[in-house]
């Protein structure tokens, strides 16, 4: 029998499989197996074992298979193989799990809030507390999904959180962890047989990001580009995409009071227009502040009955009085919050619109050289676009003295498992044709590196991006910047001009010019290993560190 004929026999017992409970049910059940405690707020907090506070990318595995072996990028170090009869043993443990395990939730679900590529996801677990996660965070089935590329083509998703693998049964098959043993944990896809399985992690974005790299690797085939990013919406209905790794600024500046929230971490971008993939919000709790992003807050936790609310909290510091310290990371600084998108202030429902009018590009230059806006051909976006760059501050690990640069493929290198030239050349042609103007804002560093000059003043960021939005920077004229090789704004409402041009905020010429060019040599330098020779020969003419310089 299939994967999915051996499900569906499952399935049939009644008295084992709860399909489709109601979200009461889940916190319920989520409750009384003591899968998580219930706030003062009505919050549920869950905590997991230290290896699974966050992803475990060195045991995240793609099935490698003859059909799809040659659409992966198996030179990336997050496209790990694993041989087919390894996901056959992992598949036929799970369902040992399940049979042994005395009731089982099966939930169906969509991913993908247009519903002409929403793709429908069968969850099966034997957790509630993941099944209420599933629930947070994927859609409804609408009705119409069989207007949908992937209607007959629907995707299987096991999650065993709390059970573990035979290391000695999967020696020499799974990553050696040390002193002779192999790890018991595995998240894997198969792209083919549409089976993703989440055996041994118990840290709930193992079963988000599974899905968003499934989702990832599908739909450049049809033609979709998907996009790790926020989108929001105008009044007038113009819609903006804001692309950035975690510290850029992607969600404080995509959360704006004016303009409507369709998500903030993953969107597809078709025929149609934007749409988001999720149906809620996994966001990062340490050192949250209530004033300054009041709707992740409020969302998390305003009071309710706990039967009514359903947001977990995963990783919490919460002392014996019920008192929550968010800025405690002795569990990990990778705290988080897990809540329907509903539960914000500022949203559209439909999580659906029209092709965006502006594109951002977020990063947070340590170095102190990019300037704070700049404004990208085609060509200079792609380029971007694949660097994925933002800067690893000195401090934050142990041996980082000074800033560092930091790449993430299409701002999400983990989960995006094709060929760079899939993802970048669908970029260029939707840029083109919607005619996308494309800025990159650089929320780091102005007057010298991360401990001499200061974090960009976030009112000044912020005009930026609102002259981005409004077209403002569309009528402004430009600069070529000699070393990044991006266009700047001789002016910008609201924004001295000094500013706009990073030289000038520093005491010492030279030392700028300095850290510019080490940086750019790390672009070059990144782009040779990475990319060169994959992606459209344009792409390397506009790299920093690149000669000639050009357009």
């Amino acid at each position: 029998m299939s994967y999915r004929e051996r499900i569906d026999t499952l399935l049939k017992d009644v008295n084992k499989i709860f399909l489709n409970p109601s979200r009461k049910k889940m916190i319920a059940d989520s409750v009384d197996q003591k899968c998580c405690v219930v706030l003062q707020t009505g919050t549920l907090a869950t905590w997991t074992p230290v290896h699974s506070t966050g992803r475990s990318p060195k045991d995240t595995y793609i099935v490698k298979r003859t059909e799809s072996e040659e659409t992966v990028d198996w030179t990336s170090p997050n496209c790990i193989p694993m041989e087919p009869s390894t996901f056959d043993m992992i598949f036929d443990d799970a369902m040992d799990v399940f049979t042994a395990k005395r009731h089982v939730y099966a939930l169906n679900r969509v991913v993908g809030a247009d519903s002409t590529y929403a793709l429908p996801i069968l969850t099966v677990t034997d957790d509630p507390l993941s099944a209420l996660f599933v629930d947070n965070m994927f859609r409804p089935v609408p009705k119409d999904v069989q207007k949908s590329i992937y209607a007959d083509k629907p995707f299987l998703l096991i999650s065993v959180p709390w059970d573990y693998l035979d290391d000695d049964k999967y020696a020499g098959r799974l990553r050696s962890v040390g002193d002779g043993r192999t790890s018991n944990i595995a998240v894997v896809a198969d792209f083919d047989r549409r089976v993703g399985i989440v055996f041994g992690s118990a840290y709930m974005g193992s079963v988000k990001k599974l899905i968003f790299t499934v989702m990832n690797y599908y739909l450049p085939a049809d033609g979709i580009l998907p996009l790790h990013c926020s989108a929001n919406e105008g009044p007038d209905g113009d819609c903006a995409c804001l692309l950035g790794l975690s510290g850029t600024g992607k969600t404080t500046l995509s959360a704006d009071p004016e303009r409507a929230l369709l998500g903030d971490d993953e969107h597809g971008w078709n025929e149609n227009g934007i749409a988001n993939f999720e149906y809620g919000c996994y966001a990062k709790l340490i050192n949250l502040n209530p004033l300054k992003e009041p709707d992740i807050y409020r969302a998390t936790f305003h009071p309710d009955h706990y039967l009514d609310h359903g947001a977990i909290v995963e990783n919490v510091m919460v002392y014996p009085d019920g008192t929550i310290d968010l800025d405690d990371e002795r569990f990990t600084p990778n705290s988080r919050s897990s809540y329907p998108l509903r539960y914000n202030s500022n949203v559209k429902e439909s999580a659906v619109s029209g092709h965006p009018k502006t594109i951002l590009f977020l990063t947070a230059d340590a170095y102190g050289v990019l300037p704070p806006v700049s404004k990208l051909t085609t060509e200079q976006a792609m380029l971007w676009f694949i660097m994925g760059y933002t800067s690893k501050l000195a401090g934050t690990e142990t041996g980082v003295t000074e800033p560092q640069a930091t790449f993430s493929r299409f701002f999400g290198a983990p989960f995006m498992p094709r060929h760079p030239s899939d993802y970048t050349d669908l970029l260029g042609q939707k840029m083109d044709e919607q005619h996308v103007p494309v800025y990159l804002i650089n929320t780091g560093w102005s007057g010298g590196p991360y401990g001499v000059g200061r974090r960009m003043d976030i009112n000044l960021t912020r005009a930026m991006v609102r002259a981005a939005l409004n077209g403002d920077l569309e009528k402004a004229e430009y600069e070529l910047d000699p070393i990044f090789k991006v266009m700047v704004p001789r002016t910008c409402p609201d924004v001295p001009d000094d500013v706009l041009h990073p030289i000038n905020t520093w005491k010492d010429n030279d030392a700028f010019n300095a850290n510019a060019e080490k940086l750019a040599r790390q672009f070059s330098a990144h782009f040779d290993k990475n990319f060169k020779g994959k992606v459209n020969a344009k792409i390397e003419k506009v790299c920093p560190g690149k000669s000639p310089g050009s357009r």
